[in-house]
């Protein structure tokens, strides 16, 4: 997991560059045929994906997205009409197989199929009728780290390019050394709070709120802590009775719109008592775990990067092995 988490700033300079062309064309026939909405269809660590897509999309392009449940096809076997609409599949192995009955369901009603995947000889890579690569290369640790922040990088590339952001464009160019500078940020506050934790809440709004998902998984799957990933909206309608003193909390905060409100419950879960560790931020009564400014756009792909490094020291304080989680594989094969 070390290295692989270490490896994600090559990979995203190497993806960037490999894609420019594809997406560019890609984005041309998005333009010229709008989807009338965006369906994104994911399962684990590649929903969270999904979550920070969903924003993205709505936010930049205006469009209508939802989230699949891929069940629906794979369980209840129903096809929803989705002609007009892009699916947007994302994977690391591009194997599991309800993933591909939902994306073999979409094209059948009338979807167009785009792949962000890491295996490309996959069968999801296959069924595409667009694939952007993630270009990770091989990942052996359980815990996926540089296919995640690959997948938000691909995710950031497809809509710049879409939406013709310059401006986010020029500022993606900059993600692979930023991602190399938080990879040395000192976050070994949280590591020395957590060790001895038995839950807590990981906290983030609008593109943020997907790092927060993400975070959550890997604590469960990586460090044996029960963590439940919040909106920073919706702490406050009932999530907030847990919160006393002492309760731990991981808040992400992003340069956005969102920020000043993140920063604010922030404050005011620590005048609870709560043991609050603020990711790109300060505020009175939290721990500071420190992060690089940067669009805001990109400073959850930042928030990522330093979370991997301090979720594989916490593991290891907790006397686990972050690559071989219990009762975990791989690929996993939801039907």
């Amino acid at each position: 997991m070390f290295r692989e988490a270490s490896q994600a700033p090559a990979v995203v300079r190497e993806q960037l560059r490999a894609n420019a062309a594809r997406l560019g064309r890609l984005a041309d026939r998005l333009r010229s045929g709008p989807p009338r909405a965006v369906v994104t269809c994911a399962r684990g660590s590649s929903d969270h994906v999904a979550t920070f897509a969903r924003y993205l999309i709505e936010t930049r392009l205006g469009l209508l997205t939802s989230s699949a449940a891929p069940s629906v096809s794979s369980v209840y076997e129903a096809a929803p009409d989705l002609a007009g609409a892009v699916m947007l599949a994302i994977s690391q192995s591009g194997a599991s197989p309800d993933l591909l009955a939902t994306v073999s369901s979409a094209k059948a009603a009338g979807a167009r199929i785009v792949a962000l995947v890491n295996a490309q000889s996959s069968p999801l890579a296959q069924l595409a009728d667009h694939l952007i690569p993630l270009g990770a290369g091989p990942e052996r640790s359980v815990a996926a780290t540089k296919s995640f922040i690959a997948s938000l990088s691909a995710v950031v590339q497809l809509v710049a390019t879409w939406s013709g952001d310059a401006e986010l464009t020029a500022a993606l160019l900059e993600a692979p050394e930023q991602l190399a500078r938080c990879w040395d940020l000192d976050w070994s506050a949280a590591t020395a709070r957590l060790t001895a934790a038995t839950n807590l809440y990981v906290i983030g709004r609008g593109p943020g709120l997907a790092v927060a998902q993400e975070a959550a998984l890997k604590f469960k799957e990586t460090c044996g802590l029960h963590a439940e990933a919040i909106s920073a909206a919706e702490l406050r309608h009932g999530p907030m009775a847990l919160v006393g003193a002492g309760f731990p909390l991981l808040i992400f905060a992003q340069h956005d719109e969102s920020y000043a409100g993140t920063v604010q419950l922030a404050a005011e879960v620590a005048t609870q008592g709560a043991d609050v560790l603020l990711a790109g931020a300060t505020a009175a009564g939290t721990t500071g775990l420190p992060l690089l400014t940067a669009h805001p756009v990109i400073e959850p792909l930042l928030f990522a990067q330093a979370f991997y490094r301090m979720a594989n020291a916490l593991s290891l304080a907790r006397g686990l092995d972050p690559d071989r989680p219990p009762h975990l594989n791989k690929v996993t094969e939801t039907v």
